[in-house]
């Protein structure tokens, strides 16, 4: 078959508008890939052998076409495989995987490039690129070094093997999750062991059952069926049943044997090691730190260190007095890890007068997207709208984002859980913006999350309603949305997310988060699923009341899980006599008050680490955290002097300096910009619970 012919039937290599879902199969998969890689290799040949003096046109245009088109395709087939896995498509992925690799591994290594890109860097009119190409410049430079284009040629070989075998165990490791989530069921079929649990999550288990046409109540490891019972069932064996399930899924001590990731684990940690050590590096996490904002593992350890130490006076006080709820009010001598969020739950009622179900009923799926479209279209001057395009799957949703009546950016919105999806929530940048010639290319983003469905109850669609910790997951990665496709970069090396240091990235979607406090923000979207009435100023007061329940509790948590990761990839030996597991206890037995139970292998589904982009880097959650408190400070500064929290004129500045330049400059001269100064941890400890506002001059 001729690239022609291919091009002209192959819906993964129609590039002249949005994806074809409706088109798409596994078989397109392999065709695809191949006629791609062989037009990336046939670019890179002529690039190589050009004797032409190097310019930005005739050097990084080219080869930023060629290898964009390989990259949006794939990444069509990575999400598809995130969110609608099947047997067919999986095989399809993971023949095709070590093929990506393979080429971008090359690409990093190949000295003919790297030296054109030296050649741009030391040509005198270097200075009157513009300051985003500047910077994909020095991009570049940087990661052919770290890409092993400096090895000798037995070490590159090596590397690129360990960037293959790399890439197929935390695929692995994610599918390993996947299919022991997917395949796991507990079926209650006497509803009385069911109290306490809430109306709709009965109806949800219902309804689950009835799909495997099986009587009772099904309840599942995807996160809106499980939680719910940690949280709301009376029956103690039910809710150790499920912890347990969930706790030691693809574990030694999961349902299945070939689904257990202890060996990835280890093999994972030693691939990174190694290709550390071959690039001149201590270790991985000096490694992962060179292209963030963080520059030593000491830096890192100081800063979670000194977070810890504010916590957990706060995290003390936040067990012991779980510990005495429990005990005199519900007859619990033994606080278990089954026990914390249901004693959580009938505490936060008792002490605030409300429950989290109760709040939940105001949060219905449409009120709410059209309260966070109603906030950022008043924040940053713009107009969200449906728009038309082929989904994966019919519950997602697409809309595209005007500003001044011109588009700027489309989005898909996956809302709901689902057999066959990842579980989480994330955002993925289905096309990036760049000027191609004399037309801007317009940015695309995927907005995943796993929330609980419309029920389907005797024929009549009860519409989804969010928790408000669904809420703020929404606001999260809708931050994320914003990031990516308001920018106004025009090359594509920077704009958006692209080229942001890791460790500033939630900046925009912690940030996004503070909203979901704000009274007058909530005022426009809640509304009560039977009655329509707004979210009561009562009720209201009493979240905020509650806002700060137990963050003693839940920082020490992220604190721990960073530390966990930073010590697998700076002092750990996964050659020595110590275990995974050796270091998790020991990490918790300085910072955690609370141990989970000796069974628990958390870290055995810590796909953020072992198959996302955080490893030695799930600190930034904290890092980031820093940035955006202090960044919504100056919404709430603008709000204490007569303003309005939701201000337009703050909007823009935080648009313009932050939201615009996207990977253009370093994240911190964009804060500073924003900020007129460095950024301080006061906000973060205030909106925390744990430090009183101090107001910066």
């Amino acid at each position: 078959m001729t690239s022609t012919a291919i091009n002209a039937s192959n819906p993964l290599l129609d590039f002249t508008g949005l994806a074809k879902f409706d088109k798409i199969t596994p078989a397109d998969i392999t065709p695809a890939i191949a006629a791609l890689l062989k037009q990336a290799h046939t670019v890179v040949a002529l690039l190589e052998a050009s004797t032409d003096a190097v310019t930005w046109d005739n050097f990084v245009v080219p080869l930023e076409h060629v290898t964009e088109k390989l990259s949006r395709a794939w990444g069509i087939v990575s999400h598809l495989n995130a969110v609608a896995d099947t047997p067919e498509l999986r095989a399809a992925y993971n023949e095709n995987q070590p093929k990506l690799i393979e080429f971008w591994t090359a690409l990093a290594q190949n000295l003919a490039l790297f030296d054109k890109y030296k050649a741009i860097k030391n040509n005198l009119d270097f200075a009157d690129l513009s300051a985003a190409r500047r910077k994909i410049v020095n991009n570049a430079l940087r990661d052919f070094k770290l890409g092993g284009a400096e090895l000798a040629p037995a070490k590159k070989t090596r590397f690129a093997e360990i960037q293959e075998k790399h890439a197929a165990l935390t695929t692995r490791f994610s599918e390993n999750i996947l299919d022991a989530t997917n395949s796991y069921g507990l079926f209650v079929s006497d509803e009385a062991e069911l109290a306490g649990l809430p109306d709709d999550v009965r109806q949800a288990a219902r309804a689950a059952a009835e799909q495997d046409g099986k009587p009772g109540y099904k309840f599942t490891l995807h996160f809106p069926s499980y939680f719910p019972i940690l949280q709301y069932a009376d029956n103690r064996g039910l809710r150790e049943k499920i912890y347990r399930a969930n706790a030691t899924k693809a574990s030694e001590l999961g349902e299945k044997p070939e689904w257990d990731n202890s060996a990835n684990i280890v093999e994972i940690l030693r691939l990174r090691n190694e290709e550390a050590k071959l690039l001149g590096f201590k270790n991985y996490a000096e490694l992962s730190l060179v292209p963030k904002m963080a520059k030593t593992p000491a830096e890192v350890m100081h800063f979670l260190k000194d977070l810890g130490q504010r916590a957990r006076p706060f995290a003390e006080q936040d067990l012991a007095e779980l510990r005495a709820f429990a005990a005199e009010q519900l007859g619990l001598a033994s606080l278990e890890a089954w026990d914390l969020a249901y004693a959580a739950e009938k505490l936060r009622e008792q002490r605030y007068a409300f429950s989290e179900q109760e709040v939940k009923q105001y949060f219905p799926e449409q009120v709410v997207v059209e309260g966070l479209f109603q906030l950022v279209q008043k924040l940053f001057s713009i107009d969200i709208s449906a728009d038309q395009a082929a989904v994966w799957h019919p519950d997602v949703k697409f809309f595209r984002i005007q500003k001044d009546g011109k588009l700027i950016g489309q989005f898909y919105l996956d809302l709901y859980a689902r057999n066959g999806k990842r579980g989480g929530a994330w955002m993925d940048d289905a096309r990036a913006r760049r000027r191609v010639g004399s037309e801007i290319q317009t940015p695309i983003a995927y907005l995943t999350c796993n929330f609980t469905a419309p029920a389907v109850i005797e024929g009549v669609v009860k519409p989804a309603l969010f928790t408000h910790d669904e809420v703020i997951t929404l606001f999260h990665e809708f931050g994320h949305g914003l990031h990516h496709m308001l920018t106004r970069v025009d090359e594509i090396g920077v704009s958006g997310i692209s080229g942001v240091e890791w460790d500033a990235v939630e900046l925009p979607s912690q940030f996004m988060e503070n909203f979901c406090w704000e009274w007058e923000v909530l005022q426009h979207m809640t509304s009560e699923a039977e009655s329509g009435e707004p979210l009561p100023r009562a009720l209201y007061d009493k979240m905020i009341a509650a806002r700060n329940f137990q963050s003693g509790l839940q920082t020490l948590r992220q604190v721990e899980f960073s530390l966990f990761d930073m010590r697998l990839h700076d002092d750990y030996d996964p050659y020595g006599s110590q275990s995974v597991q050796d270091v998790i206890n020991q990490v918790r037995a300085r910072i955690a008050v609370i141990n989970p139970p000796p069974f628990n292998r958390f870290q055995h589904s810590f796909g953020h680490i072992f198959a996302g982009g955080y490893a030695a880097g799930y600190y930034s959650y904290k890092w980031a955290e820093v940035l955006s408190a202090d960044a919504y400070s100056a919404f709430e500064e603008a709000a204490s002097h007569g303003g309005n929290v939701v201000s337009a004129e703050t909007g823009k500045k935080f648009h313009d300096e932050i939201l615009a330049v996207g990977g253009s400059r370093p994240a911190l001269e964009s804060f500073k910009a924003f900020r007129g100064r460095e950024p301080s941890i006061d906000a973060l400890l205030r909106h925390s619970g744990m430090a009183a506002w101090r107001h910066s001059s």
